[in-house]
């Protein structure tokens, strides 16, 4: 699957873009100026995904990959 039919995906089961994602990230603690902070974990983000937005580890990993700007 690409990455494109990832965040589709996500964007079909959450009504969330990855924009709408950094913000979120942002008001959870785990970005600042919309980078993510050194001592945040990836399975942190991903624990959160899951958690909130019933993301498998797969569209998790691709939210997290978008927060860090590795879109390709």
């Amino acid at each position: 699957m690409s990455f494109q039919a990832y965040i589709n995906n996500i964007k079909a089961k959450t009504g969330n873009t990855p924009e709408d994602f950094k913000i979120l990230a942002e008001k959870k603690g785990f970005l600042k100026d919309g980078q993510i902070i050194e001592t945040v974990k990836a399975t942190q983000v991903t624990n959160w995904l899951k958690e909130e937005f019933d993301l498998g580890h797969g569209h998790a990993m691709a939210i997290y990959a978008a927060l860090k700007g590795k879109t390709e």
